[in-house]
């Protein structure tokens, strides 16, 4: 069985605190797979772990906003007789998020 190290929580991307948390939903220590399905999982691919805090800020009802967010793109009015635009945020495992940039829009 391979040994849970600091280096290798760190190659899998999981701070000391999600390593934390990830001893006490098990219970125990985790084996190298489980490690593997939490990194992935956590992963910003995933859970938006470094860009969550930007989306919050996005609009997310009003008259402006024809659909709001889900679970694809949402749709904004840009104003009286102008066409909506549709936009679905993707922020993945790219060098932008990496650059502490809030938001990769990748498909405008």
């Amino acid at each position: 069985m391979t040994a849970i190290t600091p280096e290798l929580i760190a190659e899998h991307g999981l701070s000391e605190a999600e390593y934390a948390r990830v001893l006490e939903i098990l219970g125990r220590e985790p084996s190298l797979v489980e490690l593997g399905i939490f990194s992935v999982m956590w992963s910003e691919h995933c859970s938006y772990k470094s860009s969550r805090h930007w989306l919050r800020l996005l609009p997310t009802d009003g008259p402006q906003v024809i659909c709001g967010p889900g679970e694809n793109a949402g749709v904004v009015a840009l104003g009286e007789g102008t066409p909506a635009v549709v936009a679905s945020a993707v922020s993945e495992e790219l060098p932008i998020a990496r650059q502490n940039s809030p938001l990769a829009m990748t498909s405008v």
